[in-house]
């Protein structure tokens, strides 16, 4: 397949979520520019696309977290990289009881999921207008149609990110920028996460789906202009029944099943590395 001229930018694109999506662009023909923290094999991934799919890779190992990244990425990118399409998947999420959070922890979920996204929109969408056609796809969370004890911070920025993506959508309505907002539930990332989805019980088991699968279900939806993308039909029950039941009947199920994971998670110093 011939590329197209313009690129696809994806941040948290190494590991999960975000190399599926590098990986389902990339078959479609799209050129890339791969965003990730140092660390994390993204040359490696850059090569094999490159040379899989025939299309043209760029990427930046840095942390979105800082702001003169995010700064100096725009440098690099503006009026160098046609951009046409940009997804915002970065970012990260725990449980741990909040009263024990460290401080630089909760700081940094915030910059990822909130700041570093909506800047980086801000900063790209004047690349984006000059396109006949292009698209914004920011990855929320099934978390953020209920509050969560024990994650607390991290349901909130998911919150976030789809107000966000509802109110610039329509902000952006007849620019050709249309803007999606992704909500995946259960994932199997890799068999760690996998093992402790199914630990949660039936419910967590049946709504598992693969990346790969999120993904390819996520861009076809975003390429048809869907605003609210919520993949998997059982993912699709689980947001009506979180609509009609009342938050003081799901809090106290949501208690029983993420104090499961406590403790479950490695450092925070090890922990801040993944980005999913």
């Amino acid at each position: 397949m011939k590329a197209k001229p313009e690129y696809a930018l994806i941040t948290g694109a190494s590991l999960g979520l975000g190399r599926e999506f590098a990986i389902a662009l990339a078959k479609r023909g799209m050129n890339l520019i791969l965003i990730s923290l140092p660390g994390e094999k993204l040359p490696l991934l850059a090569e094999f696309i490159s040379f899989r799919y025939k299309v043209r890779v760029v990427y930046f190992e840095l942390d979105l977290t800082e702001k003169e990244s995010l700064f100096r990425l725009y440098d690099i990118i503006s009026g160098r990289y046609p951009i046409n399409t940009i997804i915002n998947n970065a970012g990260f999420g725990g449980s741990m009881l909040f009263e024990s959070s460290p401080l630089e922890y909760l700081d940094n979920m915030i910059l990822l999921n909130i700041r570093a996204l909506s800047l980086l929109t801000r900063l790209m969408i004047g690349n984006l207008t000059q396109q006949p056609k292009a698209w914004i796809m920011n990855i929320s969370s099934m978390a953020a149609f209920s509050p969560m004890p024990y994650k607390t911070v991290y349901p909130a920025s998911k919150a976030f990110v789809y107000y966000f993506s509802r109110g610039l959508a329509e902000e952006l309505k007849g620019t050709g920028i249309s803007v999606s907002v992704v909500h995946p539930g259960p994932m199997m990332t890799n068999d760690e996460v996998s093992s402790r989805i199914k630990n949660h019980g039936l419910s967590a088991r049946i709504c598992l789906l693969s990346t790969e699968r999120i993904a390819d279900l996520s861009i076809n939806e975003m390429l048809k202009g869907k605003k609210v993308i919520i993949p998997g039909f059982l993912n699709k029950i689980n947001w009506l029944l979180m609509k009609l039941v009342p938050y003081s009947i799901q809090l106290p199920i949501m208690s029983r099943l993420v104090s499961s994971e406590l403790g479950t998670y490695p450092s925070y110093s090890k922990f801040r590395l993944t980005i999913k």
